[in-house]
């Protein structure tokens, strides 16, 4: 049995008294070294939920357990060491002239040690790409660039787990799919759970296990390919599926024998040189 790192038990969360619910009574779980994402339309609890996941916020009703530890104030640093965040806006978090220096902001917090400090900068540029870039000044940087900065600073602290909330949603399509790709190889490279907090179903095409939103509860928990499969009922609840899901629904309405959901072009054309294959 998978090992859970981080769970959620019977969460409940509003803003203020008079204000509506916001998550009701979640209860779920991200296992280690395993990639979650987390979908939904607008309002449906899913950035909350990744705030409740390193301490931003504290839930109204239930409990937030990180590494076997139950978060509370007592514990919130410890918290957000093992669990280091990623935002919409990259800049946002830039506090430093250089790159370099933003990397190096977290780790001084921390209190790493100058030797260790200028390894750990060297080893985090290098694993999003930018090793080239550290003594470039962050608001010079494109978007996607910008991005891949805020990622080694998050890893250089070095989480056990790396929430990604919306860490896309101001980028062009490339920048999107190099995020994606930077995160994939990471992950492959480290061990790491991983956390996507979005609403471009394209993006979790990559995740382990899918966690759907709507209206606070816990519409859909699945793999890719399973919520895929659900595309009416995606539909009911205002989200759709990708342009690669949505051409094999059609083929099958047309009659034609596509055994495998397929998450990408490269899949789709396999099933359908296999249909041509046996034909």
């Amino acid at each position: 049995m998978e090992q859970s790192f981080l769970e959620f038990q019977n969460v409940s969360f509003q803003y203020r008294e008079d204000s509506p619910i916001v998550l009701d009574d979640v209860s779920i779980q991200v296992n280690q070294n395993e990639w979650v994402a987390v979908i939904g339309h607008n309002g449906s609890g899913k950035s909350t939920m990744a705030k409740l996941m390193n301490g931003l916020l504290s839930p109204n009703e239930g409990y937030v357990y990180v590494d076997g530890l139950l978060l509370s104030e007592e514990n919130i640093w410890e918290i957000r060491r093992k669990v280091g965040m990623v935002f919409q806006n990259p800049d946002n978090q830039f506090v430093g002239t250089t790159v370099k220096d933003d990397v190096a902001f977290g780790l001084e917090n921390h209190g790493i040690p100058r030797e260790e400090m200028v390894k750990r900068i060297a080893h985090s540029l290098k694993a999003v790409g930018m090793e080239e870039y550290e003594d470039h000044e962050p608001h010079r940087l494109s978007g996607g660039q910008k991005q891949r900065v805020a990622i080694a600073s998050v890893l250089a602290v070095a989480p056990s787990m790396v929430i990604l909330d919306e860490a896309t949603a101001m980028l062009d399509p490339k920048g999107r799919k190099e995020i994606m790709h930077t995160v994939n190889q990471v992950r492959q490279e480290r061990d790491v759970s991983v956390v996507t907090i979005t609403h471009d179903l394209n993006e979790v095409t990559l995740a382990d296990r899918v966690i759907v939103m709507n209206k606070g509860n816990v519409w859909f928990e699945g793999t890719p390919r399973e919520l895929f499969e659900q595309k009416e009922d995606l539909q009911s609840i205002g989200l759709d599926i990708p342009l690669v899901s949505k051409f094999a629904h059609e083929l099958k309405g047309l009659g034609l024998d596509v055994k495998t959901q397929p998450l990408n072009h490269e899949e789709l054309m396999d099933e359908l040189w296999t249909l041509h294959s046996t034909t």
